[in-house]
C-alpha cells in the first residue's frame, strides 16, 4: 500500500471475544515497560502457535501499543484476547479526541507507517470511545 492510500480506522466498537481462552492486560506507562509486556505475552502465548501467527500478533500490539505511548500519552492499556481463531489487540489511552490517522503522503524513511501495516494484517480494525477512553483495535485470524 503506497502511503496515498490511507487504510481509513472506521470508528466502531471492538468485536466481542467469543470462545476465548485467554486474556492479558498489561497497563504500560513508558517505552521499557512496552518491550516487557511485549517479552512476557510472546512467553504466554500456547505451546504449537505458528511462529509467523505469532510474529504478526506481537507486530499489531508493538505498533497499536507504541502509537498509543507516542500520539496519546501514558498511561495506556494493552488487552489482548487469545480466541478459538486468532486474536483481538486493543489499547486504550485517556485521549478520546484524538483518533488513529494513518499517514498519508510522507517518506516511508520518516516512518509513520504502522497503522497501514496493521490493517494489512488484519481482518477487522477500528477505533471506539467507551466513556472517557480512547480504543484502537485489531482482529488476527489464524
Amino acid at each position: 500500500m503506497s502511503t496515498g492510500q490511507a487504510a481509513t480506522w472506521a470508528h466502531s466498537a471492538p468485536p466481542t471475544p467469543t470462545a476465548a481462552r485467554d486474556t492479558w492486560t498489561w497497563a504500560i506507562t513508558r517505552p521499557a515497560e512496552l518491550t516487557a509486556a511485549r517479552n512476557d505475552l510472546r512467553r504466554s502465548l500456547p505451546a504449537g502457535s505458528s511462529p509467523d501467527d505469532v510474529d504478526r500478533l506481537l507486530l499489531a500490539f508493538e505498533e497499536l501499543a507504541s502509537n498509543g505511548l507516542r500520539h496519546s500519552g501514558a498511561p495506556i492499556e494493552v488487552r489482548v484476547h487469545g480466541c478459538d481463531r486468532g486474536w483481538l489487540v486493543d489499547v486504550s489511552d485517556a485521549c478520546p479526541e484524538q483518533p488513529p490517522a494513518p499517514a498519508v503522503d510522507r517518506d516511508p524513511s520518516l516512518g509513520g507507517l504502522g497503522l497501514h501495516l496493521i490493517a494489512r494484517l488484519s481482518v477487522a480494525f477500528g477505533w471506539a470511545v467507551e466513556g472517557s477512553r480512547k480504543h484502537v483495535w485489531a482482529a488476527l485470524l489464524v
